[in-house]
């Protein structure tokens, strides 16, 4: 099949295969005589199992590797799980990040909401609450940091 086919049958764009088989994740298929790729079921395979990863949020890089102990004959899914335990700490991180954020957020618009705006906003270059420099240590503070900022900065 050609790359028109293939992509059609994955759902993808042929630039993804084309790009897939610059960085490795897909071998080069053989030719015809006038220059087209030709595709068998195998790459199907690939390419779909490629994309599931992809889906999974697992880096190209990392599904290269997956590839890469299958072809040399070695099971990789010690090597997944291994994968999957570091995504899940990973997102567990940014969540718990994002709630940090978010109850920033909404201290900040609780703070911003008791300041008269009238009475600021000629004073402003911008927007008050982000200049304000008590309101701005919210932002000093790293997203994945534990350390809690005291209710008085506000």
């Amino acid at each position: 099949m050609r790359i028109g086919e293939l992509a059609a049958k994955a759902r993808v764009n042929p630039k993804t295969i084309r790009y897939y088989e610059d960085i490795g994740l897909l071998p080069a298929p053989p030719r015809t005589s006038t220059g087209y790729r030709q595709y068998a079921d195998s790459d199907v395979e690939r390419l779909e199992f490629i994309l599931s990863a992809h889906s999974l949020g697992l880096a190209l890089a990392e599904i290269k590797e997956i590839l890469a102990f299958r072809d040399r004959g070695t099971y990789p899914c010690p090597y997944v799980l291994a994968l999957i335990d570091t995504k899940v700490r990973e997102i567990e991180a940014r969540i718990e990040g994002l709630r940090r954020l978010t109850n920033d957020l909404k201290r900040l618009r609780k703070a911003a909401a008791a300041i008269p705006q009238e009475e600021i906003a000629a004073k402003a270059r911008f927007c008050h609450i982000i200049e304000n420099q008590q309101l701005l240590k919210l932002r000093e503070r790293p997203l994945a940091s534990s350390k809690r900022m005291p209710k008085t900065a506000l």
